[in-house]
């Protein structure tokens, strides 16, 4: 199997397990807005896992990609003990800076609810601190397995646990809060009075979560063998000062894409949206971003497979040649989800109740921000290679910066939609940075014009379509895949050759099989 091939069939069965993640996080969706009607339910929800991201990205050090460098430095089963000490030196750190860390939360409960502006939940802090900490520790054996190539176990794994998320969810929020509301089953009420308080409300999200997450430690308790505290400062010292650019590139992206999120309550004017408040306003832009996943979907999956794959390509003199064919190919089919999505937003918006689709304005902007921040992630391995980590850290501090800039401008001008203007402007500014500074230290060829070309087309047909309205769903819904049709048969007359002959080499192993051939 071909580098390229092995890339793809990695790549498509970890994006089982996103595809299935993102998707959920999707359906999730209605249940969710359809149980809290009023937006304002889901603000500190919001907020909790934007702070949940920034959170994990600190307690993890940057020791996953860490992780991968050094143990792809030992390939080979004669190299697989030293592999273990570096898998036990990564998770001991990573489980101590956790258990530190979710402590002081705990202790520190209150201030932090009374700083965060939602005074009396605490019960929510400390249940997020918890996820973050067992998501943290969890990261370091879900890599062991990716470095492994073990992908059948960490999907396996990643599927159970949506599923328990999944199913937690919906027997909170419809069956235990149906039957508290009166809805059907009142000979259930005492049971359901006894595991649904009103008062938690959108809480339960997170103790869904929390509950389906710290299972991972029985599903993947495989994933630990060998498993020794190890504090050996020398080679730990190596792990951290390799990881610690990684970890501040990470904290600023991450940041970069919640900032929204964590600026738009306290800078949105009172009064902006009429019949609404900030924590409304909070809590449509944090659901309709959810609507925006599926390139978040293709990143993802793309990294998953990618990060151990090329960090083992690093010696390679065809390395580039390959990093520009998947860009390529990554690119087109964010295009096609990022068109897909924005030309049925009339559809995608049943997924919300009534009140939270007045901001599914910001769906097409976020998702190309998304599209552009992947084609960053992608070109970025130049300086994960080169062993340049520096700058990963500078032109991710440049898109923060801008990011910071744009929302405070304009949240007062323009509301939620500055925030999604302010995510695309930084995303192209870090991919332009990355790719500028990429020709000068490690020269990849990537194909300029596809990717203007298919970006634009995208664009210019989101745009046009924007002007046109069909009131009525069962005609809208057909133009709208027939509009996306026509522009996925626009991309296979273009790739035509690639594609065919994609196609010829999965035909001609049948035709060597046959009997008469």
């Amino acid at each position: 199997m071909s580098a390229f091939k092995k890339l793809a069939g990695d790549t498509a069965l970890y994006g089982i397990s996103t595809i299935v993640a993102r998707s959920v996080n999707f359906l999730l969706a209605p249940i969710q807005t359809y149980a809290f009607k009023q937006p304002a339910s889901l603000s500190s929800n919001v907020t909790l896992y934007a702070w949940i991201g920034v959170l994990l990205t600190v307690y993890t050090l940057g020791l996953e990609t860490a992780f991968f460098r050094f143990a792809a430095r030992n390939k080979g089963a004669e190299n697989e003990f030293e592999r273990v000490r570096v898998f036990n030196r990564t998770l001991t750190i990573v489980s101590a800076v956790s258990v530190v860390a979710t402590l002081l939360i705990l202790l520190f409960a209150t201030p932090i609810t009374i700083a965060l502006g939602y005074p009396g939940q605490e019960r929510f802090i400390s249940w997020t601190a918890l996820l973050v900490g067992i998501d943290a520790i969890m990261a370091i054996p879900f890599a062991r397995l990716r470095v492994e190539n073990k992908a059948k176990q960490f999907v396996a794994a990643k599927i159970t646990n949506i599923l328990l998320n999944v199913g937690l969810n919906v027997f909170f929020l419809i069956v235990c809060k149906g039957i508290v509301e009166g809805q059907f089953l009142p000979q259930l009420l005492p049971v359901a009075q006894f595991l649904y308080r009103p008062e938690i409300g959108a809480g339960y999200i997170l103790l869904a979560n929390l509950i389906a997450n710290a299972l991972y430690f029985f599903i993947l308790r495989g994933a630990f063998r060998g498993f020794k505290l190890a504090f050996e400062w020398p080679e730990a010292k190596a792990l951290v000062v390799y990881a610690f650019p990684i970890m501040l590139t990470g904290l600023a992206g991450v940041l970069n894409t919640l900032t929204d999120r964590l600026f738009l309550r306290e800078f949105l004017p009172d009064g902006f949206y009429a019949g609404f408040s900030s924590e409304d306003a909070l809590g449509i832009y944090g659901q309709c971003f959810k609507l925006s996943v599926f390139i978040s979907l293709a990143i993802q999956s793309f990294k998953f497979a990618a990060e151990p794959f090329f960090f083992g390509q690093a010696g390679d003199k065809n390395a580039p040649d390959l990093l520009a064919r998947v860009t390529k190919w990554f690119i087109i089919v964010c295009v096609l989800l990022w068109v897909a999505v924005s030309l049925n937003m009339d559809l995608a918006g049943l997924l919300l109740s009534k009140k939270y689709r007045t901001g599914l304005g910001v769906v097409p902007l976020l998702m190309l921000g998304n599209l552009l921040l992947g084609i960053y992630y992608n070109i970025s391995f130049w300086f994960k290679l080169s062993d340049k980590t520096k700058f990963g850290t500078l032109i991710t501090v440049v898109g923060l910066a801008v990011t910071f800039g744009l929302n405070w401008l304009l949240i007062p001008q323009i509301g939620y939609m500055g925030c999604a203007w302010a995510f695309l402007a930084s995303s192209f500014v870090m991919m332009a940075l990355c790719y500028i500074l990429g020709e000068r230290y490690y020269p990849v060829p990537y194909n300029i014009p596809s990717a203007v070309g298919y970006v634009a087309g995208g664009g210019l047909l989101i745009y046009l379509n924007s002007f046109i309205h069909i009131s009525n769903l069962w005609v809208a819904v057909p133009f709208h895949l027939a509009l996306f049709g026509l522009f996925v048969g626009c991309v296979i007359a273009i790739e035509w050759d690639t594609i065919g002959d994609g196609l010829r080499r999965l035909r001609t192993p049948a035709k060597q099989k046959s009997p008469t051939s």
